[in-house]
């Protein structure tokens, strides 16, 4: 995108969406989440194609995104009971199921794993354009490996070139950060990686408690210490010390600061201050926009306030803790 004008290649189109993919090449699509890049699963050189364009490593396995929960069977097999109650009760939605791979599923997508991450996704396009392909398509985040998720097509047409064939647009997602994701040791479900969907909502659903990941759980995408990054440093700090930790680094100019509360705004090292929703769901939403705009003052460092410590604020700190490390 050059100047503010869309690209060409941005549509709303959802059958040429399709065609391209059945074709084998690569589409940026909206979900409630964040916009994946999308390829055909099943199709090696499309899928080899998606981690060369993202420079993502091979092995880091992919989300297998269905348009209906039936299509569960044909990618997973002995899928226990709880598994079924999370998705009759959650999909569609924000929530990954990391289940034991069938046959078909290549190597390449589980990252030679023998399990299998599913979703069914809640947007409107993303659903229409998985039923009028008609199978799965394997959708990671649509920006370079370990960078800010986009959560607008203008997102995605800037941070990639003709790889990408074709983007959709359904403008700006509603979630706002990546699904969690849950995989199963026998009947008790295990967290992989946290998002908007809660350890309690999860427990409450199936009457089991959620275990924590383990040494031995399965890799997930987005679960490297470092990840959802912007280019510039970022910081977390409490709002007490944010004036603290300025005043000890007088040396400190252009911070831009991410915080609940207009603090700080005459200070001289601040050049930006964007003012933070202090409702989870509300902060979830604009969590990488926010931090996109902040990247793009051209700051030397960027502070986000630490956020609340309960839960449903869990899939937040998890993506802002990576972001910091």
């Amino acid at each position: 995108m050059l100047g503010g004008i869309l690209s060409k290649r941005i549509t709303t189109d959802i059958s040429e969406a399709a065609r391209l993919l059945i074709d084998g090449q690569l589409v940026a699509f909206p979900t409630e989440t964040v916009y994946g890049l999308g390829a055909d699963a099943l199709n090696l050189s499309a899928v080899k194609r998606v981690y060369e364009a993202k420079s993502r490593p091979v092995g880091h396995p992919l989300i297998i995104h269905v348009g209906n929960s039936e299509l569960i069977d044909e990618f997973a097999t002995d899928i226990p009971d709880n598994a079924r109650s999370l998705v009759a009760r959650f999909w569609p939605g924000p929530l990954t199921l990391v289940l034991n791979a069938s046959d078909k599923v290549p190597t390449i997508v589980t990252g030679g794993q023998e399990t299998v991450a599913i979703r069914f996704p809640a947007h409107p396009m993303a659903i229409a354009l998985l039923r009028e392909f008609g199978g799965g398509i394997v959708g990671p985040s649509a920006n370079k490996f370990g960078q800010l998720s986009p959560t607008k097509a203008a997102d995605v047409d800037r941070d990639f070139g003709p790889e990408v064939s074709l983007i959709l647009d359904g403008a700006t997602c509603t979630v706002g950060i990546e699904s969690t994701i849950i995989g199963f040791d026998g009947e008790f479900p295990v967290l992989l990686r946290p998002g908007m969907i809660t350890k309690n909502a999860i427990s409450m659903e199936i009457s089991k408690e959620v275990l924590d990941a383990g040494p031995m759980s399965p890799r997930v995408s987005g679960s490297l210490p470092s990840h959802y990054a912007p280019i510039t440093n970022l910081i977390l700090l409490e709002a007490i010390d944010i004036p603290r930790y300025l005043k000890s680094s007088a040396a400190l100019r252009d911070v831009a600061l991410l915080t609940f509360e207009p603090i700080l705004e005459a200070h001289p090292s601040v050049s930006k201050i964007i003012i933070a929703p202090k409702e989870p769901n509300d902060y979830a939403k604009n969590l990488y926009q926010r931090l996109r705009e902040l990247d793009r003052v051209g700051a030397n460092l960027i502070i986000v306030e630490t956020i609340p410590s309960a839960d449903s604020w869990d899939g937040i700190r998890d993506r802002l803790d990576r972001a910091a490390h």
